[in-house]
C-alpha cells in the first residue's frame, strides 16, 4: 500500500481500520464487516483531496472491503482440506501486522526519548581508588597446606642439595659469597609461571643449584603467595604440593 503518509489523525487505510475496531470495542479477529465497512466510507466521503496518491490507497481498502462484505453474502468457499475460508482472514493477518509495527514504533519512540533524558559524566574516581587490590585471603590461598608439610618438602630439598655436594672436592677451592635477593627469585618467578601454569613444589626447588637459592626461592613463594600471584593446593596429606599461576 506504499509508505504510510501521515493524513489528519491517520496514517493510512490500515490505521483507519484499527481506529474503527478499536472505536467500535470489537473482536479483531471477528470484524464486523458491514458495519465497519459503512463507516469506512463514511470517513473516505468526508476526506479532503489534497494528496490523489494518498486517497487512491484508502479508496483500494475500501474496495478491498466491499469485495469482503460481498462474499460474507455468498456461500462460504471451501479450501483443499475441506475447511470453510474465511473472506476477512487476509486483512486480519494485515492488520495484526500493521498493529504489531505501529506498537514497536511507539516503544523505539519512547526509548529514545529515555535516552535524550541520560547524562554522563567524565570520570572522577581518584587514583588511589582505581589502582586499589583487595586484600588476598590468605585463609583461603593456603586452604589444605601446613606449615609442617611445607617445613617437610623444604628440608627433604636439603637434604638433596646437600647430597649433591662433593665430599672431597668442596674440601677445597675458591669460596666466594654468593648473592641472590628475594626480589631476583620473585623475577625469576614471574616469568616461570608464564610457561609453567601449574608445578610441583618440590620440582621447582631442585632446579635450584645451591641451600642459598633453594632458601630464596622458598622465600619467594611465600611472597608471591601473599600477593595473589600464585596458589598453593595440598589435594592429600602427604601428596606433593602443587603450585598455580593466578595471573
Amino acid at each position: 500500500m506504499g509508505i504510510p503518509v501521515k493524513l489528519e489523525v491517520f496514517e493510512g487505510p490500515l490505521d483507519l481500520l484499527l481506529h474503527l475496531i478499536d472505536k467500535n470495542k470489537v473482536d479483531i479477529y471477528d470484524i464486523p464487516i458491514v458495519e465497519i465497512t459503512n463507516q469506512y466510507m463514511e470517513y473516505i466521503q468526508e476526506m479532503q483531496k489534497k494528496d490523489l496518491n494518498v486517497m487512491s490507497e484508502f479508496l483500494l481498502m475500501a474496495a478491498t472491503l466491499l469485495d469482503i462484505k460481498c462474499r460474507m453474502l455468498l456461500p462460504a468457499e471451501v479450501n483443499e482440506e475441506g475447511e470453510e475460508e474465511d473472506p476477512r482472514q487476509e486483512l486480519v493477518e494485515q492488520l495484526l501486522q500493521y498493529k504489531m509495527y505501529k506498537y514497536m514504533s511507539y516503544e523505539l519512540r519512547d526509548r529514545q526519548m529515555d535516552g535524550e533524558r541520560l547524562m554522563f559524566k567524565q570520570e572522577t574516581l581518584p587514583d588511589e581508588i582505581k589502582e586499589y587490590q583487595e586484600p588476598v585471603n590468605l585463609d583461603v590461598l593456603l586452604d589444605g597446606v601446613t606449615l609442617s608439610k611445607l617445613n617437610q618438602i623444604f628440608q627433604d630439598i636439603i637434604k638433596r642439595q646437600n647430597d649433591k655436594i662433593d665430599p672431597v672436592r668442596s674440601s677445597f677451592g675458591k669460596i666466594e659469597k654468593e648473592e641472590v635477593t628475594v626480589e631476583e627469585k620473585m623475577d625469576f618467578l614471574d616469568t616461570y609461571i608464564t610457561t609453567h601454569k601449574r608445578f610441583s613444589f618440590s620440582d621447582l626447588l631442585k632446579k635450584q643449584k645451591t641451600k642459598v637459592q633453594t632458601v630464596v626461592t622458598f622465600l619467594a613463594i611465600l611472597e608471591m603467595m601473599k600477593m595473589g600471584k600464585i596458589s598453593v593446593v595440598q589435594e592429600h596429606t602427604f601428596d606433593d604440593i602443587m603450585i598455580t599461576s593466578m595471573v
